[in-house]
């Protein structure tokens, strides 16, 4: 199936997607400042995590399209290129998780969708540091 934006129409369109500060971050930030958890932005580290939490805990807040969530049950929908990009991305974050591990952090990733579903419990969590340090969350 062609693409039906031009080159030039599809490079203003994906421009415009956010990396950072987007909407599920933002609500991310305001969780974690309601339950009175300290956290900088962006940390300079592999994976620039979207949290850094004093305790050693990364966290990302994942995109389902751009991470790949349920991927195997959409992937036969994309072109090449994407599906390419798209397991790249899941590569990648699997290769940042161990080397954060390594490192003694615990990773926790989010899902966008998921923001507002049980994260209390995530949240209660990483207060207390009741995070396995090998685990992956939501």
């Amino acid at each position: 199936m062609a693409d039906f934006l031009t080159k030039k129409e599809r490079s203003i369109l994906m421009s415009k997607i956010r990396s950072k500060n987007t909407k599920p971050e933002l609500a991310m930030a305001a969780l974690l400042t309601r339950s009175g958890i300290s956290f900088s932005r962006y940390g300079k580290m592999p994976g620039t995590p979207d949290f850094v939490l004093r305790k050693k805990i990364a966290v990302f807040v994942d995109g389902r399209f751009w991470h790949g969530r349920d991927f195997a049950s959409w992937k036969h929908k994309l072109k090449p290129e994407w599906k390419k990009k798209i397991e790249d991305n899941i590569r990648r974050d699997k290769r940042v998780n161990a080397h954060l591990w390594r490192e003694g952090w615990s990773v926790i990733r989010v899902w966008e969708d998921r923001l507002g579903k049980g994260l209390r419990r995530i949240v209660r969590k990483m207060a207390t540091k009741k995070v396995d340090a090998r685990r992956t969350m939501c």
